[in-house]
Order: C-alpha cells, then sequence, then structure tokens
C-alpha cells in the first residue's frame, strides 16, 4: 500500500471493495429474482467499518441492511443511508420512538413489545419484524403463540383512530382509523445449518417457520419472510423465501469449515480485509535469555526479535502468546513471550534485510502465504467471526 495513505498509522486495516462486490455479486446468484438480500452489517460490520461497508452495499443494490442496535440504524441513517434498515437486536422501550423517527423497522419478540407500541399510539407509526422461536431458544415466539399474536397485530394495525384536536375523524365511512405499526417481516434464526452432514434440526426448523407463514397468508398479513443467514443462504434454497440475510459470507468468509468445503468448488468468497503493523524496533538477544512478562519464552538461539506496537486491546488475542504467526517479507515467523496490551514480539531470525519500519501482515496475504482470520480460530478453538469483530474500532479501515 502507498505509504502516504497510512501515514502516522501503526496499525491499520485494508479493505478491499472489489473483494465486496465479488462476494456481493456471489450471494445474488444464489438468490432468484424474487428474493431479496439483507446484507449484515451489525457490530460494525464486523470489525470492516459500519459506515463505509454499508454504504458500499447500498451502491451494489442491496435491498436491506441489519444492525444490532437502534444506535447503529442511527448512526447509518445519519451518514445518509437510505435504504431499510432492520434492527436484529433487543431494542429498549424507550428507543422505539427514535426508531419511528428515523425509519427503522424493529425486531418484535414478545409481547410485552406490543405493550409499548401501543403507548406510543399517538407518535406515529412503526414498523416490525416479527421474531419467532423455531428452536434455538433465544429471542422469539412460541408456536403456541401464533393465534395471540396475529390477533396482536389485528390490533396495532387497525385499532386506532385519528386524533384532530383530541377528537377520533369522522369520514363518509364513520371514524377513520390509523395504524399503530406495519408488520412488514417474519423471521426466524438456524441454529444449526452449519454443516450440511446434518440437515435434520434445521429442517425441523424450517417446517415450524413454514406453519407461522401459512398462518400468516391465512390471516391476510403480507410480510417478508426470512429465515436463511448466509449458511441458510448456502445449503438451504428451500428456504431462501422472500429474503435472506447475508452476514460473515459478503465479508469474504465462511460461516463454518464444512459450509465452505461443500461448496467453494463452485462458489468463490475474496477475503475483504487485510490487517497490518510495522516492525517499532529490532533487538539482538543472545540464546538462553528469556523475554516478555512472566519470561515465558526463552530463546534456544541467538536472536533477532521484532516488536510490534499492537497488542491485546487492538484485538490480537493473548491467548495467541507464544503460538500465534505473521507475515513479514512473504514468510510466518512466530510470536515469541507473552502478548502485551499494547506491543507484542516476533521473531525475525530468519528474514533477511529486515528493518524497522516493515509492514506486517496479522490478517491477509503477503506473497504466497496467507493468514486467515479462520486460521487463528483454529488454534484458539474460537471462531473467525469472533477475530474479525473484536479488532478494535478505532483503528483505521481503509477503503481501497
Amino acid at each position: 500500500m502507498d505509504k502516504s495513505k497510512r501515514l502516522g498509522l501503526r496499525t491499520w486495516t485494508e479493505i478491499d471493495k472489489k473483494a465486496i462486490k465479488h462476494n456481493y455479486q456471489a450471494f445474488r446468484k444464489l438468490l432468484s429474482k424474487k428474493t431479496k438480500m439483507m446484507g449484515v452489517v451489525k457490530s460494525n460490520a464486523y470489525g470492516h467499518n459500519l459506515f463505509e461497508f454499508a454504504k458500499e452495499l447500498e451502491k451494489l443494490g442491496i435491498d436491506y441492511l441489519a444492525v444490532d442496535s437502534v444506535v447503529e440504524g442511527i448512526a447509518l441513517r445519519n451518514e445518509g443511508v437510505k435504504v431499510p434498515i432492520l434492527v436484529l437486536g433487543y431494542t429498549l422501550p424507550e428507543m422505539i420512538e427514535k426508531a419511528m423517527i428515523n425509519d427503522l423497522e424493529i425486531t418484535v419478540s414478545n409481547f410485552d413489545y406490543f405493550r409499548e407500541i401501543k403507548k406510543l399510539s399517538k407518535k406515529g407509526k412503526i414498523k416490525i419484524h416479527i421474531k419467532v422461536d423455531t428452536g434455538m431458544h433465544r429471542h422469539g415466539f412460541q408456536p403456541s403463540d401464533i393465534k395471540k399474536v396475529i390477533s396482536e397485530i389485528k390490533k396495532l394495525e387497525h385499532n386506532r383512530p385519528i386524533h384532530q384536536n383530541g377528537h377520533p375523524s369522522l369520514t363518509k365511512e364513520g371514524i377513520s382509523w390509523k395504524p399503530m405499526a406495519t408488520v412488514v417481516g417474519l423471521y426466524t434464526h438456524f441454529a444449526a445449518a452449519k454443516n450440511p452432514a446434518f440437515p435434520k434440526d434445521t429442517n425441523s426448523q424450517i417446517e415450524i417457520f413454514n406453519k407461522w407463514q401459512r398462518a400468516f397468508e391465512q390471516a391476510g398479513i403480507k410480510i417478508h419472510c426470512h429465515a436463511c443467514a448466509t449458511s441458510g443462504t448456502l445449503l438451504y434454497s428451500e428456504a431462501h423465501g422472500d429474503m435472506a440475510r447475508v452476514g460473515i459470507g459478503l465479508y469474504g468468509i465462511w460461516p463454518s469449515r464444512e459450509a465452505g468445503a461443500y461448496v467453494e468448488n463452485n462458489m468463490k468468497l475474496l477475503p475483504v480485509l487485510t490487517w497490518k503493523t510495522i516492525i517499532a524496533e529490532i533487538n539482538i538477544i543472545k540464546a538462553g535469555e528469556r523475554l516478555g512478562y512472566d519470561f515465558t519464552e526463552k530463546l534456544n538461539r541467538n536472536s533477532k526479535v521484532a516488536v510490534l506496537p499492537i497488542g491485546y486491546w487492538h484485538g490480537y488475542p493473548r491467548s495467541l502468546s507464544g503460538i500465534g504467526k505473521v507475515l513479514i517479507k512473504g514468510k510466518k515467523v512466530k510470536v515469541l513471550g507473552r502478548i502485551c496490551m499494547d506491543i507484542m514480539m516476533v521473531d525475525v531470525t530468519d528474514i533477511k534485510n529486515v528493518k524497522v519500519g516493515d509492514e506486517v501482515t496479522i490478517i491477509g496475504r503477503d506473497g504466497r502465504e496467507e493468514i486467515k482470520p479462520d486460521d487463528i480460530a483454529i488454534l484458539l478453538d474460537a471462531s473467525p467471526y469472533e477475530i474479525v469483530t473484536r479488532i478494535n474500532p478505532l483503528i483505521k479501515r481503509i477503503y481501497k
């Protein structure tokens, strides 16, 4: 990268806009023309920068965006994002009105929400998506709630008179009614759709969700039905419905190794994020010396040790102490000793012509070598989702 673009930065991430476009188009090809795509940009766009990633998707023609909170949704509206936005996470009652003002669609997953919406009946109309629990047992209405949910929806959509000067408005037909809410979506989330070898549980969830869809259709409630996240979109085309929620796949990361292995012969995803730092100092340390906090690393040879100005505060897991690797001049080098809050050390003894200021790749490709979020996750028995979302949001994301 041109050094002028990262001038003054000790660590940064580079975001590849061409890779975003490639991944977006790859998922579009999986969906029929009648199926909309919702791009999930919650949690700082999985560590890729909420504002810029959302704007890239909007340019590409995304139908919907999904965030975790009303705060994230308002931030996008303030940045000029116009497409519909669904808040997937819990919305505080005091934030419902703000969602309404900013044209955000919220998730309703329990009966308390209906009561809160009724309290705001004079404020305006809120758009909602009904979340149903088909087996994951997180947020969501239970199958036994179908009739009651439909009843509550009917009340919200039909049972408030329009008031003028404190009195109901009269028309030729009688009192004029205005809805308190518009139900625009019905959705669920699959608990175990990432391994194509074990479809039973997901198929069971699909059956339960289909019952909800049929009940809504019979009640005359027209909505967007969406159940598939990235893994469901890849593996369960029969459940695509009216809309698919694509998250981790847009960032060029498979939702699981099993899902990737199953489809990668027919579909390719491109990594979007590269995370880099620089060498801040190089020290020559003799064999037998111990280094770092608690002297956890003992050198078995005379070594060149490079000091990098990042640590666990920046999002590089402390649990990679002594086992992690980074790339310098196209070669993998080992992390030495304990990773500190803002500093870590690596062994550059075998790297020729290494010097202060050289770029170091934490995540990404350098020459023929590559370190993927999944490579780090395997070392830690973790998820690649964790690796990218925990990169400190204060680190500059450079879109190119």
